[in-house]
C-alpha cells in the first residue's frame, strides 16, 4: 500500500482496508496501554518524568551525525591520501557507506523519539484520568 500523505494516511487506509478488530498494531498498543494502567500513579509519574528525559535526550544518534564530519575534516589530509591514492576507487565506497550510515541513523533517531512521544501520550492519558476520577 503505497501513499505519499504519510504514515497517518496509511494508518487510515489499513484500517479502513482490514477493519479495525483485524489490524495487529491495535492489538500492541491494548497491551501497552493495559500495562500501563496496572501501574500505580506515583511509579507511572516516575515512568513519565523518566520518559520525557528519553524524548528531550540528543542521544547517541545526532552525536554520530555531528562529530563524525569533524573528526573526518581533522584527519583529512591523511584521509584524502588513503582514499583518493592511484587512481583508487575506495572514496566512493567510503562515501557510499557514509551515507548509509548517516541515513540508518536519522531515520533510527526519529524512531525512537516517535515512540517516546506515543508512551508518553499514552501515560499521560492515563495520569488524567486518574486525577479526574474519585479516588
Amino acid at each position: 500500500m503505497f501513499s505519499l500523505r504519510g504514515d497517518a494516511h496509511k494508518v487510515y487506509l489499513q484500517l479502513k482496508q482490514s477493519g479495525v478488530k483485524q489490524v495487529k498494531f491495535l492489538t500492541e498498543i491494548k497491551e501497552i496501554k493495559d500495562f500501563y494502567e496496572s501501574i500505580d500513579s506515583n511509579t507511572l509519574t516516575l515512568i513519565y518524568y523518566r520518559m520525557i528525559k528519553e524524548r528531550n535526550a540528543s542521544g547517541i544518534i545526532p552525536l554520530f551525525v555531528s562529530s563524525i564530519p569533524w573528526l573526518l575534516f581533522l584527519f583529512a589530509t591523511q584521509l584524502e591520501k588513503f582514499l583518493f591514492q592511484d587512481g583508487s576507487k575506495l572514496w566512493a565506497i567510503f562515501g557510499i557507506i557514509y551515507l548509509l550510515i548517516l541515513i540508518v541513523s536519522v531515520l533510527l533517531h526519529f524512531r525512537e523519539k516517535a515512540w517516546a512521544a506515543f508512551h508518553l501520550a499514552i501515560i499521560e492519558d492515563i495520569l488524567k484520568v486518574r486525577e479526574k476520577s474519585p479516588h
